[in-house]
């Protein structure tokens, strides 16, 4: 195990709390605004600025250069936190890096958050803003023909959910996908979650919270809230997946990448080794964080650049 991810773990654990079911929403929340300090360090963009769709989903745009130039590939970015925690705050210096790294102007989805609102609330706000993107293209000076979709956890599980749905009606176009280690799984039953079910941060115990959260006891096999259960995962957008070696979700993030590569899909994956959930989002006491934020950045940017043509997508 990598030694930051040891320490940061040696603390996490040090601190006692109760179960996670007796904490109120409102202070797991403000548990999670604290964190910021451990989150990727601020940096400059080169521009920032905020827009609501059309129903009124909060936006926030990060330009990596100058808004004067030639249009940018535009990467839909939905944050993590189990679908109850986060918001475009707390992931706020996470897209600054990733804009930059990707060479892209990303977009940050502040969707509804459960219990308040189940699902298909936050589902409902990510397709629409994809789709606002899309529609406004010329307006965020994003390239139309090269919108990707990203997320981290439950925000990954937002992505393919999108791009599901975007197949489904065959549209909007999607270039490509990025997946940081992704809720899939409403089941929570995977060899992992055995292996890792206490102790390493994300708990089985907590991803049973959210997932009850998020659902309210109905939907569990709905392909759009469990993508696991999708029947066809063929004609999806080339995409890259990232898993934690001390994850609860490695295996259903490690299922997802054969079962695309069987649909014929195109799929760039590794499984970061030594690292727990959420690495990548801890990068202030994680270095590794950092550093694997740059490089999945830049890989997804070179892929939005060479997006294949419409009729050639989602194949080998």
């Amino acid at each position: 195990m990598d030694p930051q991810v040891r320490s940061f773990l040696a603390a996490v654990n040090s601190t006692v709390q109760p179960p996670i079911t007796e904490i109120p929403i409102k202070e797991l929340r403000e548990q999670f605004n604290s964190l910021t300090p451990i989150f990727h360090p601020h940096i400059d963009v080169a521009s920032v600025r905020e827009m609501k769709t059309t129903s009124g989903v909060p936006l926030r745009i990060y330009h990596p250069g100058d808004p004067g130039d030639a249009a940018l590939p535009g990467i839909v970015y939905f944050h993590g936190g189990g679908w109850v925690m986060g918001n475009i705050e707390t992931h706020d210096t996470l897209c600054r890096h990733l804009a930059n790294a990707a060479g892209a102007i990303v977009v940050s989805v502040d969707y509804r958050l459960a219990p308040e609102h189940r699902f298909p609330a936050a589902f409902e706000d990510a397709f629409e803003a994809t789709r606002f993107v899309v529609e406004h293209a010329d307006e965020l000076n994003v390239n139309p023909n090269q919108i990707g979709l990203a997320g981290d956890s439950a925000g990954g599980n937002l992505a393919l959910a999108v791009a599901l749905k975007a197949r489904e009606e065959g549209a909007p176009v999607i270039a490509c996908q990025c997946l940081l280690y992704p809720v899939l799984d409403s089941g929570c039953g995977t060899p992992s979650y055995e292996s890792f079910a206490t102790d390493h941060g994300l708990t089985r115990e907590k991803m049973e919270f959210f997932w009850s959260c998020y659902l309210g006891g109905n939907g569990q096999t709905h392909p759009l809230a469990s993508p696991t259960f999708a029947e066809d995962l063929s004609h999806l957008p080339p995409t890259i997946v990232i898993t934690a070696e001390f994850d609860v979700l490695r295996d259903e993030g490690e299922q997802l990448v054969e079962r695309l590569r069987e649909a014929g899909v195109q799929v760039e994956s590794r499984c970061c080794e030594g690292v727990i959930h959420g690495f990548i989002h801890f990068a202030g006491a994680i270095e590794r964080g950092q550093s694997e934020l740059a490089r999945v950045g830049k890989e997804f940017g070179n892929r939005l650049r060479t997006t294949l043509d419409a009729g050639d997508r989602g194949h080998e």
